[in-house]
């Protein structure tokens, strides 16, 4: 039965705010000025007690330190850890150890393949990683030396195993997730002897044949072997009750619900666990039978609510669409009213009828009724968040699920979650496999994704602020200072008043960049040293530090990044080509599913992005199995009805950017870059950067997708995110980055010719003019340089 807060008298409410600001979990270590895990503590709350930078003083916050570069050109967005005095920090393929201090490098280790990049735990006097082999591994605090390594994976491990988020830990025991069930595995939970690396227990959160919930899959075949279910995310503990919590990500096939017909338990599913024994205890699915790519893919946190006068121990989650549900932890039942609400229907992929909703909650995302609302690119419609993508409706344009990744954060000041996500009206296409992945980050062209910050007052589950944003944040940090800090999408580290959203303070960091991606951006942690407070924060390739009356000044803006037009129709990679097809071959774009799957998309330009010389005849070749009518979006040119086997020209004398479409089929867009004849010195040839594509095609795609526009989870080789980032480092940086992480399940196996064609193709792709001479892996030429 529910409970809910009813109060009579308004003296009560006085009462009630006060309780709300004052309640502390008992779940709280005593921390004191550290910050053990990534998330703070094991409630993962990110929300500390500190309070000598708080609304008053936060105007005299300025730079403390700024760490070195990392080394192989390496980059991160792991909250940083802090223990007795010293900092903790993945990035690419290294643990760094810095003096909390005075950020200077106490010892760093090499992995031999990339680590979590959400972070670390620290316990026992070992520090606790994720690698992505599957992998958990325990280095001494004081010297970074191994202690030992213990596969959480398949023995031996298979492709696409990973601990993305960082293991957390508490009473002697290491809990970690293994992700990436987007390649056809089955996610796990595992807990392991902090001191000795032993297997304690594993869950699996597909259900094998007998086990609870093995009903929710399909009876008619065995696709519940590789049902997915990945734990993305780092767990939070509350070791009162026993139990530890984590959330799970999207069923396999993720949009071919044809082939798993039911609720698939326990994907897109809050999970509570017996700490000592892995025991289920209780499950709350946000998500049945998810054929969008729902997970729940931002941490849980654990927080006390006020219910009738009484506290309830309680979990918030938020889920991708904008919704927070709000749940006793203890029993899984829901602090606030539920209803399963009716959503669009395909009977063809076995969708479920319903879906959960909080009752009367506020959504932070706009869905399908908003959007209607808004100028969309001719040719396409607007469906809703739990609108079925199917190969026969090829130009729905649908929300996408954007409250991912970034870190939430409670402030038991003012009792408010806060939240940050996408805001981006997304192109999902299913092909008749249903097996097969397109790319995840399309969207129609002129359309751009922005971002959202909101407070949510937790006694009510409705916005208290909201602010608009360019992009999503990297995560938050509230304080008992009255703050809220987050790195932002312009480059700004940014303090708001916790109560209002009020801009209080803001500091140039130099990391921009928008999408889908967080880019460099990660989530700020705060500590106390010899009296001092101190945040800090993740920026790309250092950690940037602050405290009260620091003498770092901030970096001019000038310099934080490379803008990107809001009136710019493409992004994605720039072919120098003559020569057009109307048809693609499309590979997974994605993470593959049983191996590399491809599919003929007569919907699509080869290239989408070209590039020419001034005075060049153009020519569009149907390679497809229906007319095609080429012509510009103004209207301006016309190639006339090309018939399948034929070509269709024009030429074009002026330089400029050509918008065209096939008029056949209206939502199929193309660009074409008409450029200058002179202007020839270019970092890297022609053929160079078509031996790139073949390498990058073979090596890369699978995670940075075909657009190279990555995801969630894998930074984007394309547009302003990138461009941030390497924007004025040399060839040589950009060289040992990709050489020291690339491929994922085997870094450093290709040849240095074979790494900087690679390069060659993604400077290509991001419209480098191409030269004489091949590019050298020595090169001490700035990127930002060779620019046009």
């Amino acid at each position: 039965m529910l409970r809910y807060c009813r109060l009579a008298l308004v003296v009560m409410v006085g009462i009630f705010f006060m309780c709300a600001v004052m309640a502390l979990d008992s779940n709280e270590p005593k921390r004191a000025n550290d910050w053990p895990l990534v998330h703070g503590d094991p409630n993962n709350d990110r929300y500390s007690m500190l309070n000598k930078i708080n609304t008053h003083t936060v105007k005299q916050l300025a730079g403390a330190w700024m760490s070195k570069k990392f080394e192989d050109g390496a980059s991160t967005r792991s909250s940083p850890v802090v223990k007795d005095g010293v900092m903790y920090v993945t990035a690419g393929t290294r643990v760094y150890a810095l003096d909390a201090k005075t950020g200077e490098t106490l010892w760093n280790w090499r992995s031999t393949v990339p680590l979590s990049w959400q972070g670390v735990a620290v316990g026992e006097g070992l520090i606790f990683i994720g690698a992505q082999t599957g992998r958990v591994e325990a280095l001494e605090e004081k010297t970074g030396r191994t202690v030992w390594s213990q596969q959480i994976g398949e023995v031996p491990a298979q492709k696409g195993e990973s601990v993305t988020g960082a293991p957390t830990y508490a009473e002697g025991i290491v809990f970690a997730g293994l992700a990436n069930g987007d390649w056809a595995l089955r996610g796990r939970v595992v807990a392991l002897e902090a001191k000795t690396g032993r297997e304690l227990w594993h869950f699996f959160t597909v259900p094998g044949p007998g086990e609870l919930g093995h009903d929710s899959w399909d009876q008619r075949n065995s696709v519940w072997k590789i049902g997915g279910g990945g734990v993305w995310q780092t767990g939070a503990i509350d070791p009162s009750l026993g139990l530890v919590y984590f959330v799970t990500g999207n069923p396999i096939p993720p949009f071919g619900g044809e082939e798993r017909q039911g609720n698939n338990l326990f994907t897109c599913t809050v999970l509570a666990l017996d700490m000592k024994t892995g025991k289920l205890r209780w499950h709350y699915q946000l998500v049945h039978h998810d054929v969008w790519e729902g997970d729940i893919a931002t941490p849980l946190l654990l927080y006390d609510a006020q219910v009738g006068g009484h506290t309830q121990k309680s979990v918030g989650i938020m889920r991708a669409d904008g919704y927070l549900f709000l749940l006793n932890r203890e029993t899984g039942q829901p602090i606030f009213p539920m209803e399963e609400r009716p959503v669009p229907q395909d009977a063809r992929m076995a969708t479920s009828p319903t879906q959960p909703y909080p009752v009367s909650a506020d959504e932070v995302l706009p869905d399908c009724d908003k959007w209607r609302t808004t100028k969309i690119p001719a040719g396409f419609e607007v469906g809703c968040f739990f609108s079925p993508s199917y190969y026969d409706k090829l130009n729905v344009l649908r929300p996408f699920f954007g409250m991912r990744i970034a870190p939430m954060s409670y402030s038991r000041e003012t009792g408010y979650f806060y939240a940050t996500g996408v805001v981006f009206l997304g192109w999902r296409r299913r092909t008749d496999d249903p097996y097969m992945l397109l790319d995840l980050g399309d969207t129609a062209p002129g359309l751009h994704s922005s971002g959202v910050l909101v407070a949510i007052d937790s006694r009510t589950n409705k916005i208290v602020w909201k602010k608009d944003m360019n992009s999503r944040g990297g995560g938050l940090l509230s304080t008992a200072g009255g703050l809220v800090f987050e790195s932002e999408a312009d480059g700004n580290f940014t303090a708001y008043d916790a109560k209002t959203g009020d801009i209080l303070w803001q500091f140039q960091i130099g990391l921009a960049g928008r999408g889908l991606s967080s880019g460099g951006r990660g989530p700020a942690t705060t500590y106390e040293i010899d009296g001092d407070q101190y945040i800090a924060v993740p920026a790309g390739s250092s950690v940037w530090t602050f405290k009260l009356g620091g003498k770092l000044q901030p970096i001019l803006k000038a310099t934080a990044s490379v803008s990107s037009s809001d009136d710019e129709e493409f992004s994605g990679p720039i072919t120098d080509t003559s020569e057009i097809e109307t048809t693609s071959l499309d590979r997974d774009g994605n993470q593959p599913v049983g191996g590399q799957r491809y599919y003929i998309d007569e919907y699509k330009f080869n290239p989408m992005r070209a590039r020419v010389k001034t005075g060049t005849r153009v020519t569009w070749v149907n390679n497809g199995k229906t007319v095609h009518t080429i012509g510009a979006k103004d209207g301006s040119w016309t190639t006339g009805p090309i018939s399948p086997a034929q070509n269709g020209y024009v030429t074009f004398d002026k330089p400029g950017s050509y918008t065209y479409i096939c008029k056949d089929h209206p939502w199929v867009y193309g660009q074409l870059l008409v450029v200058d004849q002179s202007g020839s010195n270019g970092l890297y040839s022609r053929d160079q950067a078509a031996r790139g594509k073949g390498l990058y095609d073979q090596n890369c795609l699978s995670c940075h997708t075909e657009n190279l526009k990555g995801g969630d989870q894998v930074p984007p080789l394309v547009g302003e995110t990138f461009m941030s980032h390497w924007q004025g480092r040399s060839v040589k940086d950009f060289f040992d980055r990709v050489r020291t992480t690339m491929p994922q399940t085997n870094p450093g196996s290709l040849s240095d010719r074979d790494y900087i064609d690679i390069i060659s193709y993604v400077l290509e792709a991001n419209d480098f003019s191409p030269g004489k001479e091949d590019l050298k892996s020595n090169s001490t030429e700035a990127i930002a340089k060779a620019k046009k």
